[in-house]
This record gives C-alpha cells, structure tokens and sequence, in this order.
C-alpha cells in the first residue's frame, strides 16, 4: 500500500499538459514493430510508451497501480484522439494472462518475479521491449535500492528462453560522457 501512496504522490506533481518520451529501446527500434496486433505498456507510469504504440497503430493496454498515473495518461490519449485501454492495476499481482500480446513493453521497472509471466504472456512471435536501470553506473540517477538494479548481464539471462534480437548494456566501458550509460536495453522474440 505503502507503494501505491509514494507513487501517486509523485505523478501528482507532475503538470497534466507535459507529454513523457517513449523509452529509449522502444523509440529507436519501433521498426520492429508488427504493424497489427496488441501491446501492452506493462507498469506504464505516465504512458509514454502506450501513447506511442497506439500511435503506430496497436490495440494498446496500459497498467499501472497509480490512479494519478492513469488519469494523466487518459487525458493524453483523449488530446491525440488514441484509442487506449487504461487500467488502475496491480501487475505484481495480476499480471497478463498467458498468450495475449504480440508487443510488451517495459521501462524503468524491476520485478524479477513478474519476468516469467511476461514470457508467457507474449504470443508466439512476440516480442518483448526491456530497459532499465543496471547496477554499473556513472551518476546517481537511478533507484538506490539494488532490488531494483540490473546485475552485469543479467536481462539477458532473465530472457534467455526468448530469441534475442536486440541487446544493449554499454556500462562504464571507454568514453563515459557519451552513449547509453546506467541502463540495459533488450528487444527479445517468443518463438
């Protein structure tokens, strides 16, 4: 309960007109996307990424646990006139069903107990869209709390039965003022 308290708080701050970025994995790869089928942006916070699949035209769910989320997030769809299936969820304990979407969508959000009803929540030839934050970082913006923190590697083991199609961990390797450093991306296909 505790969870949901913090989380509401912190979408109230945030101004309804202000429109989030997709995720980084999903914006520079959304050639990947399958130009039909369903999609769920999966612990959406404000919905940047649901607004994004819906306007590449799926059939697009969003869940989050934060109600002030959600609202802001209606209100988005609603001004870009997208299609949205919004819901007030709790993912850990209601995760999707198995075999419902051709594209999940995760971003920022760890919870490796929810990572196996993901795999099976794809359909076959689903993909998955992974990113966030790692241990191996060079500032401090990400979480604190190291449940919440990638280990060396370690979304490509948690996805090891998918086929892997995309994967980025650039860690503190060479030139640290320059590419996608404190995260792991990984696109990965059911098949």
């Amino acid at each position: 309960m505790d969870r949901i308290i913090k989380w509401n708080k912190h979408y109230q701050t945030i101004d309804s007109a202000s429109i989030p970025l997709p995720c980084q994995v999903l914006k520079h790869y959304s050639h990947l996307l399958p130009t039909a089928g369903t999609a769920l942006d999966f612990a959406c916070g404000l919905g940047a990424n649901a607004l994004f699949l819906a306007q590449h035209g799926l059939n697009t769910y969003a869940w989050d646990y934060a109600a002030t989320a959600i609202k802001h997030l209606q209100i988005q769809a609603k001004k870009q006139q997208l299609k949205l299936n919004t819901e007030i969820r709790d993912i850990i304990a209601y995760p999707p069903a198995a075999n419902s979407f051709d594209v999940i969508v995760v971003c920022h959000f760890l919870d490796r107990n929810t990572i196996a009803k993901l795999i099976q929540a794809l359909k076959l030839n689903g993909l998955i869209f992974y990113q966030t934050f790692t241990q191996i970082s060079i500032n401090s913006s990400h979480p604190k709390n190291p449940d919440f923190l990638l280990k060396n590697n370690e979304l490509l083991r948690l996805f090891s039965d998918l086929q892997l199609v995309i994967y980025q961990e650039e860690a503190n390797i060479g030139d640290i003022t320059q590419g996608f450093r404190n995260e792991a991306l990984l696109i990965a296909k059911k098949v």
